[in-house]
């Protein structure tokens, strides 16, 4: 069988394709389990600072899960097909920061599986929604919640309601995605950010990544206390000694991930 995904490596990146160009790079339970297999062999692998997610070809990201899937399906076979751990929820707490380089359509399931990462770049020529509403469902890998969180509760309602797709200009200018750079510059642009950000310490990344993170569950008093808190824990590891002996002797630091 065909892999469904693709993993190859770019210095200290992971670049993770959905390689099902001829079903729109539509998500189904193989793409699921090759996805976590690889997120699983990336976590565990040192030389691996940041993942990338795309889809391949031109025109599609991903184009939402595959309908095929859902004919038939009982309300027990669906939540037995949703039980955890779910690749989106996985995507959310990977400890590796883990950026969208949507290269096209990025709807429903696709969609949802790019707000999951942490940063989002589109091309130009992206467009996403979430167009479950015309099939009779709601979103449901996290679209409802995370949404709302991105662009604000009106924005949501009206992607989610009337299941209209939106170009990247309007996506960036809403907050659902961070950046947008023309077609044929997204995989230099998302690269060098991935390739920059890898070059950071990597206990330090997952540190903050924990702490922005934290941001979409506490209140801004506790988040302030749970800041400080993560803060004064970087003072204990060796990174922290390396980072600021580099600073004052003005050369690169050398990380050690402790």
């Amino acid at each position: 069988m065909e892999a469904a995904v693709l993993m190859e490596r770019e210095g200290r990146v992971a670049i993770l394709t959905i390689n099902r160009p001829d079903k729109a790079n539509a998500l189904n339970e193989q793409v699921r389990i090759e996805t976590l297999a690889h997120l699983e062999a990336i976590q565990n692998d040192d030389s691996i600072g940041a993942v990338v997610v795309t889809g391949s070809g031109d025109k599609f990201f991903i184009a939402g899960a595959d309908i095929k899937e859902f004919a038939g399906r009982s309300p027990f076979d669906q939540r037995e097909a949703m039980r955890f751990p779910r690749v989106f929820d996985i995507m959310a707490n990977f400890p590796k920061p883990v950026l969208a380089m949507i290269n096209g359509f990025c709807l429903g399931g696709g969609c949802e599986l790019a707000m999951s990462c942490d940063i989002r770049i589109a091309s130009d020529k992206a467009r996403l929604g979430q167009p479950e509403i015309n099939l009779g469902l709601i979103p449901g890998g996290g679209g409802t919640q995370r949404l709302p969180r991105l662009v604000g509760s009106g924005n949501a309602m009206r992607l989610i309601l009337s299941g209209d797709m939106v170009g990247a200009a309007e996506a960036q200018s809403m907050g659902l995605v961070d950046q947008v750079v023309a077609h044929d510059e997204l995989r230099a642009t998302t690269l060098a950010l991935a390739e920059k950000i890898a070059s950071k310490s990597p206990l330090t990344l997952r540190v903050a990544k924990e702490a922005i993170r934290a941001s979409e569950r506490l209140a801004i008093e506790e988040g302030i206390l749970y800041e400080r808190d993560l803060f004064c824990l970087c003072f204990s590891t060796e990174d922290k000694e390396e980072g600021v002996a580099a600073f004052l002797d003005k050369r690169k630091a050398e990380w050690k991930g402790r």
